[in-house]
């Protein structure tokens, strides 16, 4: 028979199931986030995570996109292949080291980038930047600490494509 919650209880566990309940609406927003995302754009967030990555990263090797996207090198190797395929990115082995192979965005990469940057984020970026630097620093710290507690590194992040 489970324990009667006192009013005890309750106060301790309050706080702690507000903030599973906040992070189950945050997934929700953010499922249905990227599928209207997909619906408007035909990429997906991870897609897109990583044409914005190699878009700012320049010619780069699946390492570096994996650290910036936050996404196993595992995934973006599949997420990767999937955009070759659709000629959004194209890859190619480096003249000093035939090892290594970069990436970079076609200029249909780039089309599909610039055509889905107004849909990617934009409210809350702009939410984000109305918050004093004061507020904006605590909740990146909160944010890095629902992470850690979360155990979330990139090799935690399912295969997607």
């Amino acid at each position: 028979m489970l324990p009667t919650p006192t009013a005890g209880n309750r106060s301790q566990k309050q706080p702690a199931r507000t903030v599973i309940d906040a992070v189950r609406r945050i997934m929700h927003a953010a499922d249905l986030r990227s599928r209207r995302l997909a619906r408007e754009t035909g990429l997906t967030a991870p897609q897109l995570a990583i044409l914005q990555a190699i878009a700012e990263l320049g010619e780069v090797t699946t390492g570096r996109i994996s650290a910036d996207a936050s996404l196993s090198q595992a995934t973006v190797t599949v997420i990767l292949d999937r955009l070759v395929e659709r000629g959004l990115v194209e890859r190619y082995r480096s003249a000093d080291d035939r090892r290594i192979v970069h990436s970079r965005l076609t200029a249909a990469g780039q089309q599909a980038l610039t055509a889905a940057e107004p849909a990617i984020n934009a409210r809350l970026v702009r939410e984000f930047e109305r918050l004093p630097p004061d507020k904006q620093a605590e909740l990146v710290a909160a944010l890095e600490w629902m992470v850690g507690a979360l155990g979330v590194g990139n090799d935690d992040w399912p295969t997607a494509s």
